[in-house]
């Protein structure tokens, strides 16, 4: 059975076990997975485990024997982690609130907390955390210290993927990354650098298969001033500005024969050789480099040079394409949604419901996560509800023709949690809304308009995802009628718990 995507993990870090139980118990009535941790040195431990599931958020108190929150709040800024946290206390004083935000807490509640006001800081600071958690990525990257931490997956594929780069990066080998377009490469080879000891050294990227081939010698290798016609100025190369980093060489199969001889000089000698130049240049890099053709096959039919290809060939690893790692789709999914969702200022997006995701899990994806990042990123401009529907990706459904059809067990799903809750998931008073609503009896009497209207308010929470002055218009009615109602049917804590439109 496919299931929405799995709520976000919440750590609740205190040593008072009622508190923890307390915290517990609400965590999980909004529809969210709770973890607990009795210590500061305990949660950070559960933090840096690799093999555990990933935390979205942390709820921590400040006051603790031995580690306190001001010290794991400080950790957790030196290893430059990204978890968003919100502080608790039972001192509230303004010094104390000041200095919690200024070691980098994204919210403060004071106890005991009200399950509303602690529902509400979850949610902001998920949605806070979804778009840092983005921009430190895209600034580790820009800095060549990204990580194998930051590719998102839980496939066994790319489990395997990645303890090959994290091999590779111990050491100075050279590495060829094969795997379709679109899966992925560019990040592997950046992760690479960035476990390894050229750290924080230019990556410098070339898409070889891009440059017009009477500009490839130059742009690789650099030129002298008037080498030829045009060479107005001198010009280093990537191989110089890699110096001391990462060259990284994308879709290596498209070099023209010429360039491939330098190349291999390059990798025999460390030494380069630029147009117009008197004497060869040593040179210190790293080489990585990608294809999404084999270079085996072309190798067979001479358009690759062989002694090249076993110099390329010494670390092989293959990215599998995504139909290869369905596992991944949801977590990529749940990535994209809250990126784009905050970048488009889209903030009542919450999730994506079961049956889209069941569309989204059948594709083959030909683009891999290229094409799925578009895709959500469509969707996303498009909705205008709560959650992204299989209406939000025609163009999928249209590929997918008749299989886009729901299956009934599958679409027994649960909605996706990307940051703030979905309604089912909060805490009720009633029963489940129903799938429909149907106006008689199971005896085939016409039911009370009362009941009638009531599973229609629900339906509406549902839908429309608390958005309460979206369902009262929907409804037909006015916002303060919506709430007395909610009032009336044991609803009134959802009027109270959710935030200002």
């Amino acid at each position: 059975m496919i299931r929405g995507l799995m709520p976000a993990t919440i750590l609740i870090v205190d040593d008072d076990p009622i508190q923890r139980r307390l915290l517990t118990n609400a965590v999980e009535r909004f529809g969210y997975h709770a973890l607990t941790a009795t210590s500061g040195r305990e949660a950070l431990e559960k933090l840096a485990a690799t093999d555990g599931e990933p935390i979205a958020l942390v709820v921590l108190d400040l006051m603790m024997p031995e580690m306190d929150g001001m010290a794991v709040l400080a950790r957790l800024r030196a290893d430059e982690r990204t978890v968003p946290v919100i502080v608790q206390t039972a001192h509230g004083g303004i010094d104390i609130v000041v200095g919690a935000m200024r070691a980098g807490a994204v919210d403060f509640v004071v106890k005991p907390v009200s399950p509303e006001r602690l529902q509400v800081s979850i949610e902001n600071a998920l949605k806070v955390g979804a778009l840092e958690g983005e921009i430190a990525r895209m600034k580790r990257s820009a800095a060549g210290t990204m990580t194998f931490r930051d590719i998102i997956t839980k496939s066994a594929a790319m489990a395997g993927v990645i303890r090959l780069g994290e091999r590779a990066a111990a050491s100075q080998i050279p590495i060829l990354i094969e795997g379709e377009s679109g899966v992925g490469k560019e990040l592997i080879a950046r992760a690479i650098q960035g476990a390894g000891d050229r750290r924080q050294r230019p990556f410098v990227t070339v898409n070889c298969g891009a440059i017009p081939d009477n500009l490839v010698e130059s742009i690789l290798f650099g030129h002298e001033k008037g080498a030829f016609t045009g060479a107005n100025e001198k010009h280093a190369g990537r191989f110089r500005e890699a110096h001391g980093g990462t060259l990284f060489l994308d879709e290596v199969g498209e070099l023209p024969p010429e360039v491939q001889v330098k190349l291999l000089r390059a990798l025999q000698d460390g030494e380069i050789d630029p147009v117009g130049a008197r004497r060869p240049v040593r040179v210190d890099f790293r080489l990585i480099s990608a294809t999404n053709r084999s270079l085996i096959d072309l190798v067979k039919t001479g358009r690759f040079r062989e002694d090249l290809y076993y110099r390329l060939n010494v670390f092989p690893i293959r990215v599998p394409p995504l139909r290869e790692r369905r596992d991944d789709i949801p977590e990529l999914v749940r990535h994209f949604t809250a990126r784009f969702a905050a970048e488009e200022g889209k903030s009542f997006i919450r999730g994506v419901t079961a049956e889209a995701l069941q569309l989204l899990m059948r594709h083959d994806w030909p683009g891999n996560i290229r094409q799925l990042e578009n895709a959500v990123f469509r969707a996303v401009v498009l909705a205008d509800d709560a959650m992204l529907t299989a209406r939000e990706f025609p163009q999928i459904a249209a590929q997918l023709g008749d299989r886009a059809a729901p299956i009934a067990e599958e679409t027994e799903a649960i909605p996706a949690e990307i940051g703030p809750i979905s309604l089912e998931s909060a805490p009720q008073t009633h029963a489940s809304a129903p799938a429909a609503v149907t106006p008689f009896t199971d005896e085939g009497d016409v039911r009370p308009l009362a009941d009638v209207e009531a599973d229609m308010i629900r339906l509406a929470l549902e839908r429309y995802g608390g958005r309460m002055t979206l369902i009262a218009r929907k409804l037909g009615i006015g916002r303060s009628t919506l709430y007395r109602k909610l009032k009336e049917l044991g609803l009134g804590h959802m009027a109270e718990g959710i935030a200002a439109e």
